[in-house]
């Protein structure tokens, strides 16, 4: 394969890691926003859906045109395939995050919270296995993603137990379930980034090794 396909290649991969950032840093923000209840930053990432949809459809385009000129196959064609599959994550990703965002603004009238969610903690776990998979992706080091098994357990149990306290807190104060309605489904949406991330190192493993796995 010529020269120039593999220094568009690269840089469609820098560009599609760089994308994936930029959904993880829109779900951190969001978060932030949330949990302060602070209105002019859950705007500004809401403001952020428009260049995130720019990027995917740039880096879609630029991935079937590498496809279409220069039809690559084995690795090459694999890691094609994967930086299409992290597009596709890194948008899912940042659009939780703009909607993690929208709910700033229904629970701002709200009576505070006595018990505040482990909505940091969860999304801390979160965007650093989106920064584990993208890394082992530029790198090429699979070690970064052989615990996400087990780490996107810990994410699960998290977003379990945090379901029963709300229901219960919601079911002896009813004038909280509007704000708990909003942390369950934020706490939900965290948990559904841990499965992207976990497809996106299914996705890395094949790309680098040609051999699939299936993170449960």
């Amino acid at each position: 394969m010529s020269e120039k396909f593999h220094t568009e290649l690269d840089q469609l991969k820098h560009d599609s890691i760089e994308m994936a950032q930029f959904a993880r840093i829109m779900l951190a923000d969001a978060v932030q926003a949330l949990i302060t209840e602070n209105i002019p930053n859950a705007t500004e990432v809401k403001s952020r859906k428009r260049e995130l949809r720019d990027r995917t459809i740039s880096l879609e385009e630029r991935a079937y045109q590498l496809i279409a000129l220069y039809q690559p196959m084995a690795k090459d064609m694999r890691v094609i395939v994967c930086i299409l599959k992290i597009i596709a994550g890194a948008e899912r990703i940042g659009r939780y995050g703009k909607d993690i965002a929208s709910m700033t603004r229904h629970i701002q009238d709200e009576p505070s919270s006595p018990h505040p969610p482990p909505l940091p903690h969860m999304a801390s776990l979160v965007t650093t296995m989106i920064d584990d998979v993208m890394t082992a992706f530029e790198k090429e080091n699979l070690a970064l993603i052989e615990e996400f098994s087990s780490r996107d357990d810990v994410i699960d149990d998290l977003w379990h137990s945090m379901f029963r306290q709300t229901l219960k807190i919601m079911i002896e104060n009813p004038k909280t379930i509007t704000r708990y309605t909003s942390y369950i489904m934020a706490a939900r949406y965290l948990e559904r980034c841990a499965d992207h991330a976990c497809k996106m190192a299914e996705n890395v493993h094949y790309a680098i090794t040609g051999n699939r796995i299936e993170i449960k």
